[in-house]
């Protein structure tokens, strides 16, 4: 699809180029990001790629490192969106948004300290480290690690704007762990 729009496209207007990007491209590379979240660095740069590829795209944004170009542009890497993608399905678990039940894939913590918040989640402990990587495993240092208000909010909207304030804070939040 990026290869169909750069050949196609003459008129390389940044709106333009974000829109069928965004449209045509992502979501490929966005779905199901909660069931196929690729394990190895190797397969996480392949479809990284295809967002620097379409970076490129702009010939103003060529000579700047890839960080600033999605600044710029005002686009999250693939991984953070994969990241926060998981974080949003377990506030759906959570808030009963989901036909799946949270306890189908998680145990709530019985410790009660008083940091983080109420609804931190117990991580098992696997001696195989694939097993390590699925979705109910990966999630969990994320999830423990946010705030009583951001968990507390009421509609999806309300934590996916939680979540972008954090980013802007707190920039590396959605980076591998």
């Amino acid at each position: 699809m990026l290869g169909l729009i750069s050949r196609t496209i003459k008129y390389r207007h940044k709106s333009i180029l974000l829109n069928l990007y965004k449209s045509l491209v992502r979501p490929h590379l966005d779905y199901c990001s909660s069931v196929w979240n690729p394990y190895y660095s190797k397969d996480k740069e392949l479809l990284e790629r295809v967002q620097h590829r379409f970076t490129r795209l702009f010939p103003e944004l060529r000579g700047l490192p890839y960080d600033e170009r999605l600044q710029q542009l005002g686009l999250w890497s693939l991984e953070e969106r994969r990241n926060r993608a998981d974080l949003i399905e377990v506030f759906k678990m959570f808030k009963g948004f989901t036909a799946v039940p949270w306890t189908n894939f998680f145990r709530k913590s019985e410790d009660s300290r008083t940091r983080g918040h109420s609804l931190k989640l117990v991580k098992n402990h696997y001696h195989c480290n694939a097993r390590l990587q699925l979705f109910s495993q990966h999630v969990i240092n994320r999830w423990n690690s946010l705030s009583q208000d951001e968990v507390d909010v009421p509609s999806v909207n309300s934590f996916n704007s939680r979540l972008e304030k954090r980013r802007s804070h707190q920039m590396d939040f959605f980076k591998h762990l």
